[in-house]
C-alpha cells in the first residue's frame, strides 16, 4: 500500500513538473514574442506616426487611419454582438424549454465556435453586401450604396463571429445566479422579466463583461473576415460624415465607406509590399499599436466588470 501510494507520488510529481515547465515555457516564448514587436516597434512611435496617414507606398507617414478604422469596426462590432448575444443567452436560459430544437441551437452555437473566420469573411460577402445591401439598394433607389464593401458589413460580419463567444459566456454567466435567489424575487411577486432584470442580470454582468472582452481581443485582430468587406490597402480619408442639424455639424463614423484595418494593414505591407524590409520598422510599430490597442479595449471593459463586481460585494 505505501509502495502503491509512492508511486502515485512520484508520478503526480512529474505530471505537476511537466505542466510547470510547459507553462513556464510558452510565458517565455510570449515574453520574447513581445519583447522582439516593442524593442523594434517602440523606435517607430511617434505622434505623427499616429495620427498622419500612409505615404510613399507605405514606406514612409503614419497609420492614423488604420487606427481609426481598427476602433471603428470594434465598437460597432461590440453595439452589435453584445446586445444580440446577451438577448439570445436570456432567452435560451430563461424562457426557452429543452426541446430537441433548443438543443440543437446550444449544439449549433458551441459549433459556431470553430468555424474558420475566413468563412464568416465569405458568409459576410454572400448574406450582408449581395442580398442585404443589394435588396436595401433595390427597395431605397439608392444606386450603389449598401450594395458594397464597408465599415457596416465588416462590422456586422465580426459581430457574427464573435457572437458565439458572447451568447456562451452569458449563458455561464446567468447559470451562475442560484436558483434561490429568482425563487426569492418570485415569492415576493415579481415577474419573471422584473427577475432577470433586477435579479438576474446584475449578478450575471461580470460574467456577461467578460464575454465582452473575449469578443473585442478576437474581433479586433482578425484580419481574414474583413478581405472582402471594406478594408482599403491605401485609403488617407477617414470614413467619416457631418451629420448637419440646422446651422450645425457633428462628424459621424459614416458606416457606408470603406476603411483601413491595423490587422489588414499589417498584411499588406508584410506580403504586398513592394520593399518589405523597408517597412519593416513600420510593420512592428502597428503591431506594436495594435496589442497596445487591443490591450486598451480589453482594460477598459475590464475596468467595468470590476466596479460591478464591487458593486455586488464580491470583492
Amino acid at each position: 500500500m505505501e509502495l502503491k501510494k509512492r508511486k502515485t507520488d512520484i508520478a503526480g510529481f512529474l505530471s505537476l513538473g511537466i505542466v510547470r515547465l510547459t507553462f513556464f515555457f510558452l510565458v517565455l516564448i510570449l515574453l520574447l514574442l513581445l519583447g522582439k514587436i516593442f524593442i523594434e516597434g517602440i523606435n517607430v512611435i511617434s505622434l505623427e506616426f499616429l495620427i498622419d496617414e500612409p505615404r510613399n507606398n507605405m514606406s514612409e507617414g503614419g497609420i492614423g487611419p488604420a487606427i481609426f478604422g481598427t476602433v471603428a469596426v470594434t465598437l460597432l462590432m461590440v453595439l452589435f454582438a453584445v446586445p444580440l448575444g446577451v438577448f439570445s443567452a436570456i432567452y435560451l436560459n430563461e424562457y426557452a424549454t429543452d426541446t430537441f430544437f433548443t438543443r440543437i441551437i446550444r449544439t449549433s452555437i458551441n459549433n459556431l465556435a470553430g468555424v474558420p473566420s475566413i468563412v464568416f469573411g465569405l458568409f459576410g460577402l454572400g448574406f450582408f453586401i449581395l442580398f442585404i445591401g443589394k435588396g436595401l439598394d433595390d427597395v431605397l433607389q439608392t444606386g450603389l450604396l449598401f450594395g458594397q464593401p464597408a465599415l457596416l458589413w465588416a462590422s456586422a460580419t465580426l459581430a457574427v463571429l464573435v457572437l458565439p463567444i458572447v451568447i456562451v459566456s452569458t449563458l455561464e454567466a446567468l447559470n451562475s445566479v442560484p436558483k434561490s435567489h429568482r425563487d426569492a424575487s418570485y415569492g415576493l411577486g415579481a415577474t419573471k422579466w422584473q427577475t432577470i432584470k433586477n435579479v438576474v442580470l446584475p449578478q450575471a454582468r461580470p460574467g456577461i463583461l467578460t464575454g465582452t472582452i473575449l469578443a473585442i481581443s478576437r474581433g479586433a485582430g482578425e484580419t481574414a473576415p474583413i478581405l472582402f468587406l471594406g478594408a482599403a490597402f491605401f485609403l488617407p480619408n477617414l470614413p467619416v460624415a457631418d451629420l448637419c442639424i440646422g446651422d450645425y455639424c457633428i462628424p459621424m463614423i459614416n458606416p457606408t465607406e470603406q476603411f483601413m484595418y491595423l490587422a489588414y494593414h499589417i498584411f499588406i505591407m508584410a506580403t504586398q509590399s513592394a520593399n518589405p524590409t523597408k517597412t519593416l520598422p513600420i510593420q512592428y510599430g502597428s503591431t506594436l499599436v495594435l496589442i497596445v490597442l487591443t490591450f486598451l479595449l480589453n482594460i477598459t471593459a475590464i475596468i467595468f466588470r470590476y466596479r460591478f463586481r464591487k458593486l455586488l460585494g464580491r470583492l
